[in-house]
């Protein structure tokens, strides 16, 4: 099996540039991805910063495909019961399986949510830009960019590698470090400390019961982020800033409250 931390460049001074919009959503993935696609096999030189990030992702990928021959390996790393053999068979076909853009490749609530089929062809153009979705195996994909469905978890470690996040901060912290626009970061925890971005505006979902009083929910708080980033991804105006984006927000009849610093509370009714 190809040992991945052997492989990945220490020099990313010659990283080629990432043209990034004035906003930008990072969203996190989704375990549960679409089969199929009508695109070409995967190409990591096509995807988004292959100069800095293919040096992580082509050994990662031999990697994956290499631990698909071992089943009960597999199901030890990616942590898979023996009913979700299909996953490791997903694995095994990943350098030759066909792809599908990322933002459709993705399911589940928040993906739902976030809805692109039913975008109108300004907005899916707008939302290919805005985009930007952490990836356990390829770092940092674009709405656009083709992938093919594979299982592979921020969580997981592969046997005989560092952590995914020893592997991939290095390379891609620098790679969101050149976003000179807006972030608004909406990954999962173990997504985020795959490369932190601490001036990244971050977003908190609270349910507000009848009586005032205010819970953390946490499966439906997908599917309030995927109506957010929705929004975020089609909306025309182009906050620069937390201030602008909270008004922004209101202004679309979301109660957002600014508690200070980057952070956002998006507040929503508890039935």
């Amino acid at each position: 099996m190809c040992n991945v931390a052997a492989t990945v460049t220490t020099d990313l001074a010659s990283a080629g540039h990432v043209a990034w919009p004035a906003v930008l959503v990072l969203l996190p993935p989704s375990e549960t991805k679409a089969a199929g696609g009508e695109g070409s096999p995967l190409d990591l030189s096509g995807l988004t910063a292959a100069d800095t990030l293919t040096a992580v992702r082509a050994p990662l990928a031999e990697s994956l495909v290499g631990l698909a021959d071992d089943v009960p390996a597999s199901r030890r790393a990616l942590g898979l019961s023996p009913a979700q053999d299909g996953e490791i068979a997903r694995n095994a076909t990943l350098l030759t399986s066909p792809t599908r853009p990322a933002v459709e490749r993705y399911t589940g609530v928040l993906y739902d949510a976030l809805d692109v089929r039913s975008m109108t062809r300004a907005q899916r153009s707008r939302a290919g830009r805005r985009l930007a979705i952490a990836s356990a195996l390829f770092g940092l994909v674009r709405a656009d960019d083709p992938i093919p469905a594979y299982r592979l978890s921020a969580g997981s470690t592969l046997p005989g590698q560092p952590t995914l996040r020893t592997l991939w901060r290095p390379a891609l912290s620098p790679v969101l470090a050149g976003v000179d626009g807006l972030v608004v970061d909406l990954r999962s925890g173990s997504y985020a400390e795959l490369a932190p971005l601490p001036e990244a505006v971050t977003v908190q979902v609270l349910g507000e019961r009848a009586d005032g009083s205010r819970t953390v929910v946490s499966h439906a708080s997908k599917a309030h982020k995927g109506r957010l980033a929705r929004l975020l991804a089609t909306t025309t105006g182009e906050p620069d800033g937390v201030v602008r984006l909270r008004a922004l927000l209101r202004r679309a009849g979301l109660h957002v409250e600014h508690p200070g610093g980057s952070r956002l509370t998006l507040v929503v009714p508890v039935p």
